[in-house]
């Protein structure tokens, strides 16, 4: 049985652009509140207090490099596939590191795409999982976008950079290399996968967009809170608050979240994405309707840019999955062109 979509679920009509249809469902049940944002009063005193949040959560995943260096992009190889090419690309994430990601170029369209950051999730397999050479077709997304039209780019985590090292001991370096924290590293690597995208000519630079899923749906989260290039972002079954999942691992934000003072959660970490768009997907295992009081909490930024419909809780019976084929996957790409579709007038 599909299970509803709640709040603000952006619906596109056929021949009618931008048109919403806001579904304002509250999942039945008691939901804890989480502490307010403060700020919501207005768009002067949000301002002021974005500030605040931001400069607080890049402390805590720790800073990010203030210069970048040259991608010096190289293709290692291409395929010609019926509806699409898939390049597999080599650059450069920083002074120490190259990585590789799959690039997704569509055929048949002539004038500029949107594109997707497409965000893997946790598998042996890494980037082919999202561009459909391995994995089950539910996490399949960017394979599944390319074929809407979307300019997709799948980059590696780097906890599969190195081949036989743990995931506590790729935390363990990416530490050494200066990182703070997992998240900033993933945080930048999505990053940098958003600078080669915006090389492209065939890419739109205003419909930018980011997914993922599980260890994905958390990169997901925080690359559009850190990004403001990001239009839209999909967070699927990465557990949006910090207790619904293994947020404390050294590879995300380590165990400062655990110490009695810490006192923040992944609502503050959301707010830094309005006005621009953000869908959290669950299948009630890591999200469902136990991540309400996260949409709940941050709806009064949206409400402050009249954005309501940019925000949104979707809710399935799959568990921890990308929803199969159907009314409820597409009511996600339906949901994300309506996005994109803004982001391209500018709204």
């Amino acid at each position: 049985m599909l299970m509803a979509v709640a709040v603000a679920m952006a619906v596109a009509v056929a021949g009618a652009a931008a048109k919403f249809e806001e579904l304002r469902e509250r999942p039945a049940g008691d939901f804890p509140a989480l502490p307010a944002l403060g700020g919501t009063e207005s768009r002067a005193a949000w301002a002021g207090r974005r500030v605040e949040l931001r400069r607080a959560w890049d402390e805590i995943i720790g800073p990010l490099p203030a210069q970048r260096v040259g991608l010096k992009t190289e293709t290692v190889s291409t395929e010609e596939l019926p509806d699409h090419s898939r390049v597999l690309l080599r650059y450069n994430v920083d002074e120490k590191t190259r990585t590789e990601a799959y690039l997704l170029l569509p055929k048949g369209f002539a004038r500029k795409r949107p594109g997707m950051v497409c965000l893997h999730p946790t598998s042996k397999a890494t980037l082919r999982t999202v561009v459909g050479l391995e994995g089950r077709e539910q996490v399949h997304y960017a394979l599944q976008l390319v074929r809407r039209g979307y300019v997709c780019i799948a980059p590696r985590n780097f906890l599969w950079e190195a081949e036989g090292e743990t995931w506590q001991q790729a935390a363990e370096r990416v530490k050494r290399d200066g990182w703070k924290t997992g998240m900033a590293r993933m945080v930048f690597d999505a990053i940098r996968a958003t600078d080669v995208l915006l090389e492209r000519p065939e890419v739109d630079g205003k419909r930018v967009g980011t997914i993922g899923h599980s260890l994905g749906g958390k990169e997901a989260l925080y690359h559009a809170a850190f990004d403001e290039r990001i239009a839209a972002a999909i967070s699927c079954e990465g557990g949006v608050g910090l207790k619904l999942s293994n947020w404390e691992a050294d590879w995300y934000l380590g165990g400062q979240i655990k110490s009695p003072e810490f006192g923040r959660d992944n609502h503050e970490v959301m707010s830094l994405i309005a006005p621009r768009a953000l869908l959290v997907i669950g299948g009630e295992s890591a999200d469902g309707a136990f991540s309400w009081p996260f949409i709940d909490a941050c709806l009064p930024v949206w409400r402050l840019y009249g954005a309501e419909e940019r925000l949104g809780l979707l809710r399935h019976d799959e568990k921890h999955n990308f929803p199969s084929p159907g009314p409820m996957r597409e009511a996600v790409w339906e949901w994300l062109d309506s996005q994109m579709a803004s982001a391209e007038k500018g709204r």
